[in-house]
């Protein structure tokens, strides 16, 4: 298993430690899709006991990305083209209303780091850290915007999706493709222009499930 070991046999809030660096591979793709989760070697990984890596992959599977499967026990999850679609179709509608929220509420500092981080995902030429600087991009725009339950089910969405919008980048345009519509979404931010912020970023989340999609159907 493609965990790093950590000993957290004193760490009183252990089921979270857990939770988080198997989310944390699972996003990234170091445990794949259908792969097993056995709690007494993960447990072994963190030299703690089966209850904290139980409780934590409950919390998982509560959030989609670990499934049970009869025999096997918990599997991380994978994602079908219309279930990804699905996810796709509803970051379009509550994304666009979480940046038309945000521009308003936008200050000197979020606008500056924002474009930073626009700036930092276009130069980068490690595939590796495409995911995370596209992730950190949108974040610190949203990060504005006072809907609190949009953000939250913005950042399951994506979680759901984020192996998917990685393999997305890699892909021969991908890569350019995000960089030219990210600076169109930051100059529209940086101009007070929420209306059109909120229609880049719905064009930008279609485009990418498009070419997500032809992607995986051409697999």
């Amino acid at each position: 298993m493609k965990l790093t070991s950590m000993d957290i046999s004193t760490t009183a809030s252990a089921s979270s430690i857990v939770f988080d660096a198997l989310r944390k591979a699972i996003i990234q793709g170091q445990l794949e899709e259908g792969e097993p989760l056995r709690q007494d070697e993960i447990a072994r990984l963190f030299n703690t006991s089966r209850i904290p890596v139980r409780e934590a992959i409950s919390r998982l599977e509560e959030q989609g990305l670990v499934k049970t499967q009869r025999y096997k026990g918990a599997v991380v999850a994978g994602l079908s083209p219309k279930e990804t679609e699905e996810i796709f179709d509803l970051r379009a509608l509550v994304e666009p209303e979480i940046i038309k929220n945000a521009v308003p509420r936008m200050s000197k500092e979020i606008l500056a780091s924002a474009r930073e981080k626009c700036a930092a995902f276009s130069a980068s030429d490690n595939p590796m850290e495409w995911g995370d600087l596209n992730r950190d991009f949108h974040e610190t725009l949203y990060s504005a915007s006072d809907l609190k339950f949009f953000r939250e089910i913005a950042h399951n969405a994506i979680d759901r999706v984020e192996r998917q919008i990685r393999a997305q980048l890699v892909m021969s345009n991908g890569m350019e493709r995000a960089g030219r519509e990210h600076f169109g979404i930051m100059d529209a931010c940086e101009a007070g222009d929420a209306d059109l912020a909120a229609d880049l970023t719905g064009e930008h989340i279609l485009g990418a499930k498009k070419s997500l999609l032809a992607h995986i159907q051409d697999r």
